[in-house]
């Protein structure tokens, strides 16, 4: 289990490199994102993340703390995981290739880190598990980020 310090050193430096070892027409083990809208996805994730979107909370208080203690746990989202907020069909990439994808992913990370960095206090909404702090956004991230990882064969080491 990796610390919520090593998760964050992941986010900020190893995840691009990381997706940047995936070509763009590598095919999704599953769902229906390509490798560059996958990318697009993931930067949303940051730019969410850091309260680029103002977020309405989609579950249950009720429902939230089975949520929270999955979030912070080591299990994994499961493929095809589910998301509400997804189109069927997802929506053409932003970026014609994978270095503009992942230049602009890179641009997303840094703007999340500065955000809590100026202001560690903090907090945004994810429409699923809730209001978050800064090391609950980073565990969430990193299991998203390692989550579509795995969906276009890299493996965690």
């Amino acid at each position: 289990m990796s610390t919520i310090i090593e998760k964050a050193s992941f986010l900020r430096n190893k995840l691009v490199p990381l997706l940047g070892t995936i070509n763009k027409d590598e095919p999704a083990r599953w769902g229906k994102m390509n490798a560059l809208q996958m990318v697009d996805h993931m930067s949303y994730a940051f730019m969410e993340a850091s309260g680029k979107y103002d977020r309405t909370l989609l579950t249950a208080e009720e429902h939230l703390p089975k949520m929270y203690s999955f979030m912070m746990s080591d299990k994994p989202f499961r493929e095809n995981t589910p998301n509400s907020l997804l189109p069927d069909e997802p929506e053409p990439a932003k970026h014609e290739t994978m270095a503009l994808a992942l230049e602009d992913l890179k641009t997303e990370i840094e703007h999340f880190f500065n955000v809590f960095g100026a202001h560690p206090d903090k907090k945004t909404t994810n429409p699923f598990f809730g209001i978050l702090n800064f090391e609950e956004w980073v565990q969430l991230l990193h299991k998203h980020s390692w989550h579509h990882l795995k969906q276009f064969g890299v493996e965690n080491s």
